[in-house]
C-alpha cells in the first residue's frame, strides 16, 4: 500500500468555533470547505475539522465518542482494504457523494481511515 498523503480528522460538536479557532488563532490555511467540514493545511499534512454528525443533538460523554481519526489517503481504498482482510481486521467501507472511505480501528480502539487520494486532491481544487 502506498500512502499519498496523511491527515487528522477532528470530529466536533462545536464546528464553527473550531473552524474559527484553527483559522483565526492558529492561522492555518484552508485547503477546501464543504457544508460540514473544513480542511486545513497542517504543515505538510492536513487537519480536517468535521461535524460529528453521529452525535448531533446527543449529550454523549467525551469518552463515548470518537473525536479524532488518523486519515491515510491512498490510490485505491478497496485495494488498501485487502491488507485488512488478510489480517481479519473489520472495517466499514462506504462510497459517499464526497468520497470513498474505509474506517477501522487499531488494537487500542483508535479510529483510522483510508480515503481516495484522487477525491481529496479534487476537493482541494475547489477553493
Amino acid at each position: 500500500m502506498e500512502v499519498k498523503t496523511s491527515g487528522f480528522i477532528l470530529y466536533t460538536l462545536e464546528y464553527k468555533k473550531c473552524v474559527a479557532f484553527y483559522r483565526d488563532i492558529l492561522e492555518l490555511k484552508i485547503l477546501y470547505k464543504k457544508e460540514m467540514l473544513t480542511c486545513f493545511d497542517f504543515y505538510g499534512s492536513y487537519l480536517m475539522v468535521e461535524v460529528d454528525d453521529e452525535h448531533i443533538g446527543e449529550t454523549a460523554s467525551i469518552s463515548a465518542r470518537d473525536r479524532t481519526c488518523i486519515r491515510l489517503n491512498v490510490d485505491n481504498v478497496k485495494e488498501a482494504c485487502k491488507g485488512l482482510d488478510q489480517n481479519n481486521i473489520p472495517y466499514d467501507y462506504a462510497e459517499r457523494d464526497w468520497g470513498t472511505i474505509a474506517k477501522f480501528r487499531d488494537p487500542d480502539g483508535n479510529l483510522i481511515g483510508f480515503r481516495s487520494a484522487q477525491e481529496h486532491e479534487r476537493d482541494k481544487q475547489t477553493i
